[in-house]
């Protein structure tokens, strides 16, 4: 049996001892997003990108459940998302689960809306929702040029699930909101 060895933890300017989980991940995006150009293509594009992935989920096919009857039909993928995304969310700051339920449920409106445009003739979810998450993804790899650090769009890429909640951090603290 080898000797156990305890990880060892930097304590950075953004990774002060004590802070909460969801404080490190905020400082280490706000460390990496100086240029105003960059944080307002992030308040454009991160909720592009969430579309873009909630259209994914929504439009892969979904199993006919018996038990759920009439409301079969409500029920898809990115419920599921949703669901996930909250649960994990609420772990981290409630009143910005909150904030990023009510985002949610206006994204999970403009996919509906999508959804029709295609019943009517136009193009399928899925690829609208492919081509939305590309642009979305493009405009967050423009912010990182201009912010001028390659290396921490890789480093964001690990953060790519607090980047949603990020940019609603950002709104409640213009508002000087606790979250």
């Amino acid at each position: 049996m080898g000797k156990q060895h305890q990880p060892i933890v930097k304590t950075t300017p953004a990774n002060k001892p004590g802070q909460r989980k969801i404080d490190v991940y905020f400082n280490r995006l706000d460390a990496s997003h100086q240029n105003p150009t960059n944080r307002l293509l992030h308040w454009f594009f991160v909720p592009l990108m969430v579309l873009g992935l909630l259209g994914m989920a929504w439009a892969l096919p979904f199993p006919h459940i018996s038990f759920i009857g009439k409301y079969n039909g409500y029920f898809n993928w990115a419920s599921f998302v949703i669901a996930f995304a909250m649960y994990y969310y609420l772990k981290l700051s409630p009143l910005l689960s909150y904030f990023a339920l009510f985002l949610l449920f206006g994204l999970s409106y403009g996919v509906m809306q999508l959804e029709l445009y295609e019943k009517a003739g136009g193009p399928p979810l899925a690829m609208v929702s492919v081509a939305v998450l590309f642009a979305g993804l493009a405009g967050q790899f423009i912010g990182g040029k201009i912010e001028g650090k390659e290396d921490s769009f890789n480093d964001d890429t690990k953060l790519l699930h607090i980047t949603p909640l990020w940019v609603l951090y950002s709104l409640t603290k213009r508002f000087g909101l606790r979250y």
